[in-house]
């Protein structure tokens, strides 16, 4: 009588092994669908950048200095691997090209040039879908890593190897403070 029980809580102690472990998999093939979500758009950004300085040299060709930080900001970001690494080069791109966006002001052609103005608005509608993609990233790296450590998970995390990912986070600390405005 006692051999029927035990071979009912083996199965069903199978069953939810096998369950965990599929779900792990699912959460985990999510994390890495939607890193490839941000790397398409990443991509689609870098692929704008050698227009935007083109446009640019044609007007401020004595800025050359910043031009050279995107040029080299874009390369780092490419070669950047890892989550990490990719958030860090992200970080540097951004302020380099802020810098390159801050030199329209000062020439005024090239703030009504209507390719800049173009390349200007395609790059800012990325920058938007980087931004969702990275929410959508970390909301899934979230839901994973919480997976992973929590009870009975972790067992079968550990013993299959499941790691915790990393999520992608572009601001430095510093950058997340109030500006201060003085008038």
């Amino acid at each position: 009588m006692v051999w029927p029980i035990v071979l009912g809580v083996l199965v069903l102690g199978l069953l939810l092994a096998i369950y965990t472990y599929n779900s792990l998999v699912t959460k985990r093939v999510r994390v890495r669908n939607a890193w490839s979500q941000i790397d398409v758009q990443l991509k689609r950004r870098y692929d704008l950048i050698p227009n935007l300085v083109d446009t640019v040299k044609g007007y401020a060709a004595h800025e050359s200095e910043t031009l050279e930080r995107v040029i080299q900001a874009r390369n780092q970001a490419i070669s950047a691997n890892g989550v990490a690494k990719q958030a860090e080069a992200e970080n540097m791109l951004s302020g380099a090209l802020g810098k390159l966006f801050a030199l329209s002001e000062s020439y005024p052609n090239l703030k009504a040039n209507e390719n800049f103005a173009q390349l200007q608005e395609e790059l800012t509608s990325t920058e938007n879908r980087i931004a969702f993609a990275r929410q959508h990233y970390n909301d899934t790296t979230a839901g994973y890593n919480t997976a992973c450590q929590t009870f009975p998970n972790n067992l079968l995390a550990g013993m299959f190897g499941f790691k915790l990912e990393d999520f992608f986070e572009l601001e430095e600390p510093e950058m997340r403070e109030a500006p201060k405005v003085k008038f």
